[in-house]
């Protein structure tokens, strides 16, 4: 199942070392409604460019910052966008958009005027530039890191500049919550994507790695080739590079001793590790998981021994988080009673493990969980906030590929909950539907376990309509994946809110 990685980005200039981006120097940016692609729109702007923008879809959570900006986003793709006056100097797009449509018609008026077609990570790499560029990167993880980091280095007046995966608060951003942060600091965060090398932009000074575990079979073949890919991007930081890397992640762990790897200083962190702290490394162990957050005694952060740190999240794998957050403030030398108190502060980032309220004794998350390994993780995260509830695990499956590579994985992951409902796969990139399906999946539960509810209704707006007939007082649902998912939380709520109005 596992597509030719190099055909995907295809036609898009490789990746090349990073430029400032020029006052008044012109970008067009094709499908600015996204995640990334809105964030380097922002940061263009911030930097001084002239910025258009399009999107095939209407409004998206991401849009409103990129209105605030003054930037027009315009809806629907037109070869006009590039060739009418005044042109752009480049155009900047997701390398999902090449293999949904490699001739795409925007793409194809910019390639046939000699306009660069870049990866919109390019534009974020040269916003950054003159800046200390720390890359976020791993399997699971990124936003949450990203975005803890930047409020830990806000907290303590660092003023940073970042690009992260999710929307962050508006107390971070200063106007409408957006992926995006413009600072004036000496720091600049970036979330940093293995898939198709979209990391290959970012040559950053200092890296935080979370964990490696085989995700987009579209383009790994196995877990070897992902870690290959891990090696090669950080075997091309400058030497004297720093990683900070999560030892306790077996994966993690095995590749830290590659001579890709030698000329960098790495720095290791581990929750309940039974090690004691390499040189400049931190440990943590977990003493105490409650509703309201996780107590923490963190070694190696600073000379003192021992320090206690309360956690306002849940889970192991956010403590782990936690760790590659302080080290990275450590290194760009934050000083420590301030990193203790950005990391007990962290208010969280859109749509991870986000509690969106609670409406007739329903409790409500929303999170973008999307592997098994993190679906996983996330519901017993979602157990120690809501303990003695009934958890519904509510998917939208990110991809055909990742579906069918991992069912068996995601049916186990999901079984661990005491409902199960699955809402219709979202394609994203995916070209083949027919490889797996909603229904499938939902089989594939039932086999592991006949003695909870499992439900494959249909689409995004069914699952919200099945569930708000389903769901009962005492019930917390935890709605995870891509696409739309998101709609479902939202949406479940306002149907709960009206029916107990109208009671």
């Amino acid at each position: 199942m596992t597509r030719d990685a190099s055909a995907i980005g295809a036609g898009l200039a490789p990746a090349r070392d990073a430029r400032p981006i020029r006052a008044g120097e012109r970008i067009h940016v094709v499908g600015a409604g996204g995640a990334g692609a809105s964030a380097a729109a922002l940061l263009a702007a911030g930097a001084g460019a002239i910025v258009t923008a399009c999107d095939a879809a209407g409004p998206s959570p991401y849009t409103a910052a990129v209105a605030n900006a003054g930037i027009d986003l315009v809806t629907g793709h037109d070869p006009a966008h590039v060739t009418s006056e005044p042109r752009p100097g480049r155009l900047a797009v997701t390398k999902a958009l090449t293999a949904i449509d490699p001739d795409h018609r925007e793409l194809r008026a910019a390639r046939e005027l000699g306009i660069p077609v870049e990866p919109w990570q390019q534009v974020i790499a040269d916003a950054a530039v003159g800046r200390t560029l720390v890359a976020i990167a791993g399997t699971h993880g990124k936003s949450t890191t990203a975005g803890w980091l930047v409020h830990v280095l806000a907290e303590a007046g660092r003023d940073p500049s970042a690009f992260v995966g999710a929307l962050l608060p508006p107390t971070l951003t200063g106007g409408a919550a957006a992926t995006a942060r413009i600072g004036q600091g000496d720091a600049f965060i970036v979330e940093a994507d293995e898939y198709a090398g979209n990391f290959d932009a970012y040559r950053p000074a200092i890296a935080v790695l979370t964990s490696i575990e085989w995700d987009h079979p579209d383009v790994f073949a196995d877990e070897a080739a992902v870690r290959a890919s891990f090696v090669r991007w950080l075997g091309a930081m400058a030497p004297g590079g720093v990683v900070v890397a999560n030892a306790a992640d077996p994966a993690v762990a095995a590749i830290l001793s590659r001579p890709e790897l030698a000329g960098l200083k790495v720095i290791e962190t581990g929750v309940d590790q039974a090690a004691e702290p390499t040189k400049g490394g931190i440990r943590a162990t977990v003493i105490d998981a409650g509703t309201t957050g996780t107590t923490l005694a963190v070694t190696g952060l600073d000379g003192s021994g021992t320090l206690e740190v309360r956690l306002p999240t849940a889970g192991r794998h956010n403590a782990a988080n936690a760790l590659g957050v302080a080290g990275a403030a450590k290194v760009l030398g934050v000083a420590t009673d301030a990193i203790v108190r950005g990391l007990q502060t962290f208010p969280g980032v859109g749509r991870r493990l986000e509690r969106k309220g609670e409406i007739g004794g329903v409790v409500v998350y929303d999170d973008y969980g999307h592997h098994p390994t993190a679906i996983r993780a996330t519901i017993e995260a979602v157990r120690q906030r809501e303990p003695h509830r009934r958890v519904w695990a509510v998917y939208e499956p990110l991809t055909y590929h990742r579906t069918a590579a991992l069912i068996a994985e995601f049916a186990a992951s999901l079984a661990t909950a005491d409902g199960v409902v699955i809402a219709d796969i979202w394609a994203g990139r995916d070209p083949d539907t027919t490889i797996a399906s909603a229904s499938a999946l939902a089989d594939a539960v039932a086999a592991e376990r006949s003695d909870i509810p499992i439900a494959a209704p249909g689409s995004v707006d069914v699952t919200t309509d099945w569930l708000a007939r389903e769901v009962r007082a005492g019930d917390v649902v935890l709605v995870m994946g891509g696409g739309h998912s998101y709609r479902i939380a939202r949406d479940l709520l306002e149907r709960l809110d009206m029916e107990t109005a109208a009671r």
